[in-house]
């Protein structure tokens, strides 16, 4: 199943971690992973994005045999019983190429297929796959980030990305960019970030943004993680105005409201 990038497309975010900064634990029980996911489908995701190892700052990593562990009964049952549209959100070529077995239709990569041998997953699969921009690691990638211009140092990262994933055989079609909102970046690069978003529109490739409930909102509104969705509607809301394609959401129904909105005034400015 193709995964239609042409229109705005909502990405839900399912963590089965125990650790993840939003929801820590909360569906990391199949069953409960299935409830958010289908609730998040009716509200009008069309991608639900299953993660097993939390990126957030300061995250350890996860052993291979852990997140296959958690990802794959999710993703097959996502799969099988509500004929989902499923991401996974992973840098491990081993859990990639399991998810990709268990019918999972995209990678989702913080690491943007730089671990050994996870580039020559993607080439060998027809999947799309998601590369994403982080400076260091989640350890220690909040630690005093710096760049010389930080939307052109992403962009010349993601290009090197695309020219290794082509020459590798990758269909560019296939393939999905993220800035990287909140990895390895200080509150004033991602406002910087969003502000000149459309810049990314150079690179020929659909645009992924994930800013949802991230400290961008926390550290500049002073509001703890559950009461970021009406801010995280806003910011996704400002995003599609300046080119993004998908919209990576903890909050599908606010997100939804915000693109209609949006899709309203485009619609009147068209016609």
């Amino acid at each position: 199943m193709e995964i239609d990038f042409s229109a705005t497309q909502v990405m839900g975010i399912l963590n089965v971690t125990p650790d993840s900064f939003s929801d820590g634990g909360r569906y990391s029980a199949r069953d409960a992973a299935l409830r958010q996911a289908e609730k998040m489908l009716r509200e009008g995701a069309a991608i639900i994005d299953v993660g097993g190892e939390s990126t957030r700052p300061g995250a350890e990593p996860v052993a291979i045999e852990d997140e296959l562990e958690r990802v794959l009964p999710v993703v097959e049952s996502l799969v099988d019983e509500l004929g989902a549209n499923v991401s996974v959100d992973t840098s491990k070529p081993a859990v990639m190429r399991a998810a990709i077995d268990a019918g999972a239709v995209m990678i989702n990569d913080v690491l943007a297929l730089r671990e050994s041998g996870a580039v020559e997953v993607i080439a060998a699969n027809n999947v799309s796959v998601c590369l994403m921009h982080m400076q260091g690691l989640p350890r220690t990638m909040q630690t005093d980030p710096q760049y010389d211009d930080v939307v052109a140092d992403i962009i010349r990262f993601l290009d090197s990305r695309l020219d290794a994933c082509t020459k590798a055989g990758i269909d560019r079609r296939r393939i999905v960019l993220d800035p990287g909102f909140g990895f390895g970046k200080s509150l004033a690069h991602n406002y910087e970030i969003l502000a000149r978003l459309d810049e990314f529109s150079a690179l020929g490739c659909p645009l992924l943004v994930g800013m949802s409930r991230k400290s961008m909102i926390g550290n500049l509104l002073d509001l703890p993680v559950p009461e970021r969705a009406t801010a995280s509607a806003i910011l996704a809301a400002l995003a599609l105005e300046r080119g993004a394609n998908i919209l990576r959401v903890h909050d599908v129904k606010q997100t939804m409201q915000a693109i209609r909105l949006v899709e309203a005034l485009q619609h009147m400015r068209e016609s």
